[in-house]
């Protein structure tokens, strides 16, 4: 779906989905987005829109994450946090932190790439949210990054460095330069943006955490300070909690935008488009009058066809969209491209085979944020008992259906699930107290064949049901889907096999839809 009201309006969100702590930057005509992606491969998605409401995912910054060791099996809150995304001397820069391995930095001649490898340019724990700034009225570079209390001990304050202006480096030990536990009220200060205008450094940067936070702006005459801060979008009677941290772009008939996210459980977090104006006093003025927006006029900019990130998928010569990520940096052979339609994944051999949120070879995109219907054709393919392949709604806690090999050499379709642990703590490598555990019983599916599909209504509210032959029959009760800490629930496809020796076959994949409304 996308945020197309009339040929006049928008409505919020414009990126009905997981697209965690955005970041935009305008390139003559062109805008671009890129987002956290945490512990998914490829990483760092760039989308592409010429209006600000109606945008493209064309690609990815971050073929694999490093290092390698840290990724071979899945890290779902780790990896990539919080980018921020600008273009200076005809290079378009991303760098992000990690919060277990430090601050990193990639950059392109051309959005499409090719990018870098992954360059280290301050090692520490706990170092997140950075954000470049070269300052074209004095030649200097700056670096600014807030920190992660999990890892480091430090929070609610933000950390300003000297940056080399090729940005490899930085050049001094840093200063803290904004400490909110001295600003009455503010608390869990993270996620700046950097900027100058009008003769002023300025900080746009959320506080108060991602639920039930608010959105501040912080001004200097000096990038090291003193800074003055004010709130200039908070909750306030809109049904937008929390908004945070995100990007300010102004278009080239100087219209001032921002764009930031809500946090909505399951679905993650979505992203809100707020025009943004200036007081009298020259403060920044989000939204209406401080407040969100749920509909406005649309940026002045030339009318663009409806446009969205794509879901659809029939994968043809094996090969899968842009949209699909990996769960954890994925091996050579888990998938095989071929003449025809369809994704042949690999049956993967795997000890952790009962657990799906363990397994690195789950192929995954995003829960839209409204309801829909998820359909996808499955072949399982493979001969060995045990095999298994199916569709998931995958999160903290998960549920999947799918065919699986019996001893007999049959194929029956299954359904299966696997509760939340009760710390919320990601699933340990044995999967204890966390096993799958039947949603229905086990049916025949002639031929091996089957059409799977979830309903997913209202709070991600999810109704399985499949196909064998005669006709969509539910399957199991209702399950709603679950986010991990930071990500929100994602759709999987995945195949598997148990431990043993030799090749295990594979499964096919083909016709994935994601419709709107749900049924029924």
């Amino acid at each position: 779906m996308t945020a197309e009201r009339t040929d006049t309006t928008y409505r919020n969100p414009v990126l009905n989905a997981d697209w965690s702590d955005p970041d935009v930057v305008r390139v003559g005509d062109d805008f671009y987005l890129t987002a956290s992606s945490f512990g998914r491969v490829p990483g760092l998605p760039l989308l592409h829109s010429r209006d600000l409401v109606n945008w493209t995912l064309v690609g990815h910054a971050l073929e694999r994450l490093e290092p390698e060791s840290e990724f071979t099996t899945p890290r779902h809150d780790c990896g990539v946090w919080a980018p921020s995304l600008r273009h200076h001397d005809d290079r378009f820069w991303i760098f992000w932190g990690d919060p277990d391995q430090g601050i990193f930095q990639v950059n392109a001649p051309e959005i499409r790439g090719p990018w870098t490898r992954p360059h280290l340019v301050k090692a520490g724990k706990g170092l997140i949210d950075p954000c470049p700034l070269w300052d074209d009225e004095t030649g200097e570079a700056y670096l600014v990054h807030a920190w992660a209390n999990s890892r480091s001990g430090v929070k609610n304050r933000l950390t300003g460095h000297r940056m080399h202006p090729h940005g490899a480096e930085l050049l001094d030990e840093g200063k803290v330069i904004v400490d909110a536990d001295r600003i009455p009220g503010w608390f869990t200060l993270e996620g700046p943006k950097l900027y100058r205008h009008d003769g002023w450094f300025w900080i746009l940067a959320p506080a108060g955490g991602v639920e039930t936070g608010w959105q501040g702006a912080f001004r200097s005459r000096a990038f090291f300070g003193p800074y003055e801060e004010r709130v200039v979008l908070e909750q306030k009677d809109t049904d937008v909690n929390g908004p945070h941290q995100g990007g300010w772009v102004r278009t080239p008939s100087g219209e001032d935008w921002f764009l930031h996210f809500q946090q909505r459980g399951p679905y993650g977090r979505v992203v809100h488009l707020q025009p943004m104006g200036w007081d009298p006093d020259g403060w920044p003025v989000l939204g209406h009058d401080g407040a969100p927006v749920a509909e406005h006029r649309r940026p002045d900019l030339p009318p663009q066809p409806p446009a969205a990130p794509a879901t659809d998928d029939d994968f043809p010569g094996g090969r899968h969209g842009r949209q699909w990520q990996w769960t954890a940096n994925p091996k050579e052979g888990w998938t095989t491209q071929h003449s025809a339609d369809g994704l042949r994944l690999t049956c993967v051999r795997s000890a952790d085979a009962h657990d799906l949120r363990a397994l690195p070879h789950v192929l995954t995109q995003r829960l839209p944020g409204t309801p829909c219907t998820v359909e996808v054709e499955l072949r399982l393919d493979s001969e060995e008992p045990g095999a298994r392949a199916g569709l998931a709604v995958l999160g903290d806690a998960y549920r999947w259906i799918g065919l699986q090999r019996g001893a007999d050499g049959a194929v029956h379709l299954v359904h299966r699930f696997a509760e939340t642990a009760a710390t919320g703590a990601p699933p340990t490598p044995s999967g204890q107290g966390r096993r799958e555990r039947d949603a229905d019983h086990p049916r025949p599916a002639p031929g091996g064949r089957a059409r799977l599909r979830v309903d997913i209504g209202a709070g991600a509210r999810c109704r399985f049901s499949c196909d064998t032959g005669d006709g969509f029959r539910p399957s199991g009760q209702v399950f709603a889907a679950t986010p991990w800490r930071w990500v929100g629930a994602l759709l999987g496809l995945v195949a598997v096999a148990p431990t043993g020796q030799g090749h295990a076959g594979t499964a096919t994949f083909t016709r994935f839809r994601i419709n709107a409304p749900a049924h029924g």
